[in-house]
């Protein structure tokens, strides 16, 4: 029985996804992104409690990238999808507008990531190109930058509100972070094996610095937490080979 315990908090996973998608389509992108955070959530604990029933089987790992491809490619895809058609950035076409569509790259490079995550033997300590998580994760902050009720938000809130309604500078992070989904670089994992801090000092060090942020910069750190941890594993990285 416990070894569908892990499956059941996927499942969940999927669930908020689902969700997410349901609600961006409404273009109630604020409660979107909460499911997606709700999913990221869920898709944190699948893992752990894997580890901690010490179970696993190939099932798992296939449910565990359908539900990432629908929690975190098509959800946010869709909510930058939306966020598109609001900024009023036009290139038409036979009467279409072409633009909002650019945020399908997000679910197609999120599954061409998976795809190759999936039958990539040497991801297990750590990963190569941007996890579709954390990449999820960056672009649902964005409607909850610009919600009204951080309106009387301070200076750092104002000028990423600004910047994610203008349509180019959406299309730009898009084709970036799509690219990133499937880079060759090597990024660390978060996950925790052991309680030897020195093996995973790169990771309390992230950690810090992600908590810091958030404290000090609420949900506007976000994305910044994002550039944080790709900056950072391209200077670990680097520095071990």
């Amino acid at each position: 029985m416990k070894k569908h315990i892990p499956n059941f908090v996927t499942s969940l996973n999927l669930f908020f996804g689902v969700l997410a998608i349901i609600y961006a389509g409404k273009d109630m992108l604020t409660l979107s992104s909460l499911f997606i955070g709700m999913a990221a959530i869920m898709d944190f604990f699948d893992g752990l409690v894997a580890r901690l029933l010490n179970v696993s089987s190939a099932i798992g790992k296939e449910l565990d990238s359908l539900a990432d491809v629908v929690s975190f490619g098509v959800a946010p895809g869709l909510i930058i999808f939306q966020m598109l058609k609001d900024t009023g950035c036009t290139f038409e076409m036979a009467s279409l507008n072409l633009v909002p569509f650019i945020g399908i790259l997000i679910p197609v490079f999120s599954a061409l990531r998976l795809a190759k995550f999936n039958v990539d033997t040497t991801q297990s300590e750590s990963f190569k190109g941007l996890p579709v998580p954390a990449n999820a994760i960056f672009f649902a902050a964005f409607p909850v930058i610009i919600s009204p009720v951080f309106s009387n938000a301070g200076v750092l809130h104002h000028f990423l509100a600004s910047l994610l309604e203008n349509g180019l500078f959406l299309l730009i992070l898009v084709v970036i972070f799509s690219l990133l989904l499937v880079g060759p670089f090597r990024l660390f994992s978060l996950k925790f094996k052991n309680f030897n801090w020195n093996t995973h000092i790169i990771q309390l060090i992230f950690v810090v610095i992600a908590l810091v942020s958030l404290i000090v910069f609420n949900f506007a750190a976000v994305p910044f937490i994002i550039v944080a941890y790709i900056i950072l594993s391209l200077l670990f990285f680097r520095g071990i080979n």
